[in-house]
């Protein structure tokens, strides 16, 4: 019962703070001048029908309304003005084509991030003082601190350029599964890997550092078991329930892409969609994009939160 009260209020306040954030976007979009990069010609006079018929000369408040209406009354996201490429198409039909290269490069770097971060993290905590858990931990301090876009360039330079092991960009086509498309995705991934292995390394080695140093360790090993069965059989169990949460919202958050990465590597996903509605005025693309990032962030909150009660059984969200 309490867990189903702490579920309805997290998608309450879930609900609430998705409303108040698109409000704000779609009023600071729209106090924005009006630009319809179109020529003249038959494209031009359709675009412009379009625009009179969505009500965008409309007061905000009016728009506003509208934009609602047409979303739940007939599942009208609008339509592509500014963007060339895309003019005049539906905005939801143009996300679910470029969606596919970003779900592709995230789910590809949190498939490589997790096992050698946490392989890292185990690896610097039992080694705890040594020397080679200074050497990890200076370098995870080195990589937590250098922003994901530098690895771009770094990788780029050194393993595209210098060793011509990869492309520089990102393959054109649609055989996503191909080892081609694979091999140019890879120096993305490898950009998008590095910080997060170092997060994943940073966290694992603290929270298996604090359990190996809890009593019931101690009290395993007088009872006979090696500092191995010990570590594997108790620590890594109770130290994996604050770790599994964060993967688990690794995983819903990869949708979410990296807009400065995909833009570096010519990735034709969501998040360079999203910066060239920003740069075009594109009206609906923005409001849609941004309700789609806004959602991604606040459901992979939720799903860390919920995901601890279900990894251990002794947790119970919401009790008194």
């Amino acid at each position: 019962m309490y867990m189903f009260k702490y579920i309805m209020k997290r998608l309450g306040l879930l609900l609430m703070t998705f409303v108040i954030i698109e409000v704000i976007c779609f009023v600071l979009i729209k106090l924005l001048p009006i630009v319809i990069d179109v020529q003249t010609g038959k494209d031009a006079e359709i675009i412009r029908m379009q625009i009179e018929a969505r009500g965008y000369y409309d007061p905000i408040p009016v728009q506003f309304v509208t934009y609602i209406k047409r979303i739940f009354l007939y599942g009208d996201f609008g339509i592509c003005v500014n963007l060339p490429e895309y003019r005049n198409q539906e905005v939801t039909k143009v996300f679910v084509s470029r969606l596919p290269p970003t779900i592709l490069i995230n789910v590809y770097s949190t498939i490589m991030a997790v096992p050698i971060g946490i392989g890292l993290g185990i690896f610097a905590a039992l080694k705890k003082n040594k020397w080679q858990d200074q050497v990890i931990s200076t370098v995870v301090m080195l990589f937590i601190s250098v922003p994901s876009f530098i690895y771009a360039f770094l990788v780029q330079y050194i393993l595209c350029f210098k060793l011509d092991l990869f492309p520089l960009i990102m393959k054109h086509g649609y055989d996503y599964f191909s080892w081609d498309m694979f091999k140019s995705m890879l120096p993305a991934v490898f950009a998008l890997s590095f910080g997060s292995i170092a997060g994943y390394t940073r966290f694992t080695r603290a929270e298996l550092t604090e359990v190996l140093t809890n009593d019931y360790m101690l009290l395993a090993r007088t009872k006979g078991l090696t500092k191995a069965q010990a570590t594997s059989r108790h620590a890594l169990r109770n130290a994996m329930v604050p770790i599994f949460p964060s993967i688990v919202g690794e995983f819903v958050g990869v949708l979410s892409g990296s807009l400065i990465i995909e833009k570096i590597f010519a990735i034709p996903g969501v998040g360079g969609l999203y910066l060239a509605s920003i740069n075009a005025k594109d009206y609906d693309s923005f409001m849609f994009l941004s309700g789609f990032y806004i959602l991604i962030g606040l459901v992979a909150s939720i799903v860390i939160d919920l995901s601890y009660g279900i990894i251990d059984p002794r947790i119970r969200m919401g009790a008194k």
